[in-house]
Formats: C-alpha cells, sequence, structure tokens
C-alpha cells in the first residue's frame, strides 16, 4: 500500500469516525397540534408545534412564527399577533422531537395562516416549514360596541328635555 492511500484511508476513517462528521443535517420535520382554528376577533389562543429530526441529529435551530393574511384587503402584522414569535433551540438528538407552545392573539378578522419555519441557528442548510394552521377570525360586530348605545341615546333625550325645559319657562 503506497502512503498516499494509506494517507486517504485514515483521512476517510476520521471523516467517517468523528462525531457529527461526514452526516448532512436534515431539516426537521415540523407538525401542529391542529389543522384549523375558528375564533372571534380579539381572542388569544394556543396551539403546539413539534419539530422532529430524522435518522440524524439536527443542529442547534432557530423556529420563527409566521402570520399572513389570505386575504389581499386584509393587513397583517405578526408582531400584533404575538409578542414570542422567535424561539432559540438546542440541537434535537436523532430520532428526537421538540414541542413548542405558541400563544396568539386575533387581531385582523378573516381567513388567517400561522405557520412556523425552523432555520439552522448558523444560517447555513436547509430550512424547514411546517403546514400551515389555518385560522378563521370572525369579525366582532355589535350594537353596543364600546358601550356606547346608552350614551347615544342618552344625549339627544337630554338635548330635548332642555329644549322642552326652556320652551316652558319662554312660553308660561
Amino acid at each position: 500500500m503506497t502512503a498516499r492511500r494509506a494517507a486517504g484511508l485514515v483521512l476517510a476513517a476520521l471523516l467517517l469516525w468523528a462525531p457529527g462528521a461526514g452526516a448532512a443535517t436534515a431539516p426537521p420535520q415540523i407538525t401542529v397540534d391542529r389543522g384549523s382554528v375558528a375564533i372571534r376577533l380579539g381572542t388569544s389562543f394556543a396551539f403546539t408545534s413539534t419539530l422532529a429530526a430524522g435518522s440524524t441529529a439536527t443542529g442547534p435551530l432557530v423556529a420563527h412564527l409566521n402570520v399572513v393574511s389570505l386575504d389581499p384587503a386584509e393587513y397583517v402584522d405578526p408582531e400584533d399577533w404575538s409578542t414570542e414569535r422567535t424561539r432559540y433551540l438546542d440541537p434535537v438528538e436523532a430520532g428526537g422531537s421538540r414541542s413548542i407552545r405558541w400563544s396568539v392573539k386575533a387581531v385582523s378578522a378573516g381567513p388567517i395562516a400561522i405557520y412556523v419555519t425552523a432555520v439552522p441557528a448558523g444560517g447555513a442548510g436547509p430550512i424547514a416549514v411546517g403546514p400551515p394552521l389555518h385560522v378563521q377570525v370572525a369579525d366582532r360586530r355589535t350594537l353596543n360596541s364600546g358601550g356606547v348605545v346608552p350614551l347615544a341615546l342618552a344625549v339627544p333625550a337630554a338635548v330635548a328635555v332642555v329644549a322642552v325645559a326652556t320652551r316652558r319657562r319662554a312660553h308660561p
């Protein structure tokens, strides 16, 4: 055996036996605990996403919560929906998983999609995207929005009472 070939075999053995070396890290599979939610505007709810590693461990991950309106006429600001949209995670062992509980508050009406992504913490490597959680947010329309009905009825009534009283004083 030549020295060059022996060196090549030693290098190949080191690459195969070094912890984590030689194995490409695959992105985790992301699932959510439900497929849809129907709620009213202003309602808070929570859901859980699970990041599962395949046959190889992941590196450190950054999980991120995304909120998108499916109605082009409705603007959604994801920061209004959740104050904690980014989570920094330790590696997930091969065959293992990590669950994350997300809390959100519906601040826009209409059809919404919420989904979780996972990015390698170092920025290099494949990105995982979970399935969307479909959220249907009903607009909260009430007859007495903000308690204004009593005020709206009382002001004209008070004006009418004052007008009648003034008129009676002027014409005894």
